[in-house]
């Protein structure tokens, strides 16, 4: 039997809730994380706290500083060799998408209300969603970070260049296929999570010539949250031996219908940018 070399053996992966990481990720995560016990209490508590953080930070007109309290929460991320950063970052991209997106979502709220429904979701996040290791959970959590990503992405810099728009759109696209994928035994997740950041950031180049919103919601993002949802669960229910011939044709049509009502009521006169 051929030995590992030492490089092999340094970058074994161990699976941590469905999601590849470092062995001495899981070592460090175990010891700040832990999952029983008082300490476990302690945790959640803490988790539960954050959002309230970074509300009275964004109160306060401290939206970066509630950013970069976002980004230190972080530390782990660096607390380990070079080497291993970019499976790190992947591992934990959905989880920043959702928080820095969410300071976002405050600093752009023009209600009290509105910013307290923001910090509860986020709560909720924190301490149900995020921990959550099954193959659904996983799923939700990737396909939350998409939706909250783009939503951040086209709320806060809606007259960003096009450019931004296609490689912001493209890079959220990508860590969150990368994070769904991690949930299943799938060899070639780097391929498709690379197809589904190509179409994505095609379809922002696309609708960045006639960007058009529905209320807050711009188009692309109203695209990419119908299909990624729904070739997400067509995906989930065919891994499980789900996915009869008639559920797909249901969730295929439903997808198709959707998007072509969406093109037929926009309003497609002067949005030429």
């Amino acid at each position: 039997m051929k030995r590992p070399t030492s490089t092999e053996t340094a970058v074994q992966r161990v699976v941590a809730g469905g999601i590849d990481r470092p062995k001495p990720v899981a070592r460090l995560r175990a010891k700040v994380k832990p999952t029983r016990g008082y300490a476990h209490v302690v945790h959640v508590l803490l988790s539960a706290i954050f959002p309230l953080v970074l509300y009275m930070l964004v109160r306060i007109e401290l939206t970066p500083a509630a950013v970069a309290v976002v980004l230190l929460s972080k530390w782990r991320m660096i607390a380990v060799r070079p080497r291993f950063w970019p499976a790190i970052f992947r591992a934990n991209a959905v989880d920043l998408l959702v928080s820095v997106s969410t300071v976002l979502f405050m600093y752009q709220a023009t209600a009290t209300w509105l910013q307290l429904f923001w910090v509860g979701l986020l709560v909720l996040w924190q301490v149900w969603l995020k921990p959550l290791r099954s193959t659904l959970g996983v799923s939700v959590q990737a396909l939350t970070g998409q939706l909250y990503g783009l939503m951040a992405l086209y709320i806060t810099w809606p007259s960003a260049p096009l450019a931004i728009l296609v490689i912001g759109t493209g890079g959220i696209a990508y860590m969150s296929a990368r994070h769904f994928l991690t949930g299943f035994d799938e060899p070639y997740a780097p391929l498709y999570a690379n197809v589904w950041a190509f179409f994505a950031a095609s379809l922002a180049w696309i609708s960045g010539h006639w960007l058009l919103y529905y209320g807050s919601l711009a188009q692309p993002v109203l695209f990419l949250t119908v299909l990624g949802f729904s070739l997400g669960g067509l995906y989930y229910l065919q891994e499980h031996d789900r996915l009869s011939a008639y559920l797909r044709r249901q969730i295929v049509v439903i997808m198709i219908a959707i998007v072509l009502v969406v093109l037929l009521v926009s309003d497609w006169g002067s949005k030429i940018v």
